[in-house]
């Protein structure tokens, strides 16, 4: 009988722990680091796709990205546990140790960055390892010195386009891949103003800097939001000039940023919580239906 129930709990907590370490990862943010590299494999493929080498591809980046995500909570465990939104995550929260985190984190990261390199190639291996390090060791310590750090984590999550695209090339010298990682870029920073915003209270009382400086009716945030959601739409359409893509990505893509602008122009005008709650979710909508027109074109013609 208490051996019975001594397997139980053990089964319980072990169980536990595995929720609490696939927490850590960000499931959301890898899926779409994931899905971001997949989409730079399938364009640097031209047509010609290598499955084996975008599982190997996939596997690997899926491993560091999650790696980083688990070390980005390590780093920020104290921070975490001050904001609402974060407190309870597995550290802060208590249900893991802090060197348990460290742990895992660095033995996702060297274990991906090792398959990366020699699975895949090391092109691919070396962009992965520079998203890494400017997320952890840029963009992260910012985050509490200015708010320029949102141009700054704009880079780390606009990478994974250009890992996917090295994966399948062995090159970072083509012009169409710095073309979708502008896209990525130019959604990215809307999209962090945005939860930002909607955050501020939460940000302010962590001591996190994610909003401009001095800009108690959000004039400077309205510009940092605007401008790349007018970059945008170019950019976009630069893929359709370089042949990367048809008449079928174009249409679409080009319909959801204009939706995409439309929000940031409510925000501009309004310059409140929720306007900036509707430009988040139209940000959190916009990358996934990109990709989508562009798989949808690559599947098609």
């Amino acid at each position: 009988m208490n051996n019975s129930i001594t397997k139980n709990f053990s089964l319980k907590e072990v169980l536990g722990n595995l929720s609490d370490y696939y927490e850590l990862t960000k499931p959301g943010i890898t899926l779409t680091v994931v899905s971001s590299m997949m989409i730079g494999f399938l364009m640097g493929s031209a047509g010609s796709v290598n499955f084996v080498n975008m599982i190997h591809a996939i596997v690997g980046t899926y491993l560091i990205a999650a790696g980083t995500a688990a070390h980005n909570m390590f780093l920020e465990r104290d921070l975490d546990g001050i904001m609402k939104r974060t407190s309870k995550r597995p550290i802060p929260a208590n249900r893991l140790e802090p060197w348990q985190g460290l742990f895992f984190s660095m033995g996702l990261i060297l274990f991906g960055l090792v398959y990366l390199l020699f699975m895949v190639n090391i092109v691919a291996g070396m962009v992965s390892l520079a998203t890494t390090v400017i997320y952890l060791y840029a963009y992260t310590p910012l985050k509490r010195i200015s708010a320029l750090n949102v141009f700054v984590g704009a880079i780390p999550g606009a990478l994974p386009v250009v890992g996917g695209w090295a994966a399948a090339t062995g090159t970072v010298f083509e012009h169409g891949m710095w073309i979708l990682f502008g896209v990525v870029y130019c959604w990215q920073i809307p999209h962090v103003m945005a939860i930002a915003w909607v955050c501020k209270d939460d940000y302010e009382h962590a001591g996190f800097k994610m909003l401009p400086k001095n800009d108690p009716h959000g004039l400077k945030a309205s510009l940092w939001i605007i401008v790349p959601l007018l970059i945008l739409i170019p950019t976009v359409y630069k893929l359709y000039v370089m042949e990367l893509v048809s008449w079928l990505y174009l249409g679409g893509s080009l319909l959801t940023t204009l939706g995409y602008l439309y929000y940031g122009i409510r925000f501009i005008i309004s310059r409140d919580k929720a306007a900036a709650k509707s430009l988040m979710l139209a940000s959190f909508v916009y990358l996934p239906l990109i990709w989508i027109f562009i798989f949808t074109d690559w599947m098609i013609l």
